[in-house]
């Protein structure tokens, strides 16, 4: 089986966690080669040494091989030359075979943004899929992956983020309850128990 590299483009630490990790875990689990890119340290969120300590850990977890860190502060992401000439660039050093990023239909213009400059990023990439998130809107699923497996990897990465747990201004649940009932609905829209969905802009299938 050919080895593929996977990167995932995220905002903020731990978007790409509730996004994609149990998929991430699954893809490392089968030796694939698992890479991150994320634009700021959420800085508005939190302690910025902390946030990048936290999702160092959180790669561990996934089995993440590196991280791409961009130098955005938090909440001034734009859709501009440069934030996509950063992300053509690190798709130069990874040459993945697929991209996970931010649905463009988000209510956090960060999220927003940055779907919109990786549109034009990867317009020369065949697979690209885009995950959802807690602030997504309008999100129509079309691509599942079973995560059956990986939930408890995908409920670790999201944990070692702690101090966003309670993060979600919805009362009495945490991040980590809302991934695992988004999973089980997900899972449920699949016909499996716990499962990751996703919208495509382009995906191929091979024959």
């Amino acid at each position: 089986m050919k080895k593929m590299n996977i990167l995932a483009i995220g905002a903020h630490p731990d978007d790409i966690e509730f996004g994609c990790a149990g998929t991430l875990a699954k893809y490392a689990a089968k030796e694939h080669r698992a890479f991150m890119m994320i634009l700021t340290k959420g800085g508005e969120g939190g302690d910025q040494e902390i946030r990048a300590r936290e999702q160092n850990d959180a790669k561990a977890v996934i089995g993440v091989e590196d991280i791409f860190w961009g130098e955005y502060q938090d909440t001034r992401l734009f859709p501009n030359k440069r934030l996509i000439n950063d992300v053509e660039a690190v798709i130069e050093r990874v040459r993945p075979d697929f991209i996970f990023t931010h649905f463009p239909d988000d209510t956090h213009q960060d999220h927003r943004h940055l779907a919109q400059a990786t549109i034009s990023a990867t317009r020369y990439i065949r697979n690209v899929l885009f995950f959802e998130g807690p602030t997504t809107q309008n999100f129509t699923a079309q691509v599942y992956v079973d995560i059956s497996e990986t939930l408890g990897r995908k409920v670790d990465a999201l944990e070692a983020h702690f101090s966003q747990i309670g993060k979600t201004n919805i009362e009495d649940m945490n991040i980590v309850e809302l991934a695992r009932s988004t999973a089980n609905f997900r899972g449920i829209q699949g016909r499996v128990k716990y499962a990751e969905a996703f919208a495509s802009l382009r995906l191929f299938i091979n024959i």
